[in-house]
């Protein structure tokens, strides 16, 4: 886990430490706000989208609260990702997040 602070850390630094912004929740939460950058890959999708993602890269997990997203950690870490989970989620962290017009 890390808290805002050291999620913003990671995702500055990102340039020297690869870093992808994994969203967990569902697509139309995505579509309310969500991090700049950062690929939605909901929870309910993981097991089939899985091999998309570079276990050379670190993964930032988030979703609403923390829930979701920490427990698509733990998966992720099991199989030999490198996973961090943002404790507390897009309410708690207060990332900066991109509303999204309505189409």
């Amino acid at each position: 886990n890390c808290n805002a602070e050291q999620a913003h850390q990671l995702i500055t630094q990102h340039k020297t430490i690869p870093v992808q912004n994994i969203d967990v929740r569902t697509p139309e939460e995505y579509q309310e706000n969500h991090i700049p950058g950062s690929i939605l890959i909901p929870q309910v999708e993981l097991n089939l989208k899985i091999k998309e993602l570079a276990k050379e890269d670190t993964h930032l997990m988030v979703c609403r609260s923390g829930n979701r997203s920490g427990v698509v950690t733990n998966t992720l870490t099991q199989q030999g990702y490198k996973a961090i989970n943002l404790a507390g989620g897009i309410v708690r962290g207060q990332l900066k997040s991109s509303p999204q017009p309505n189409s």
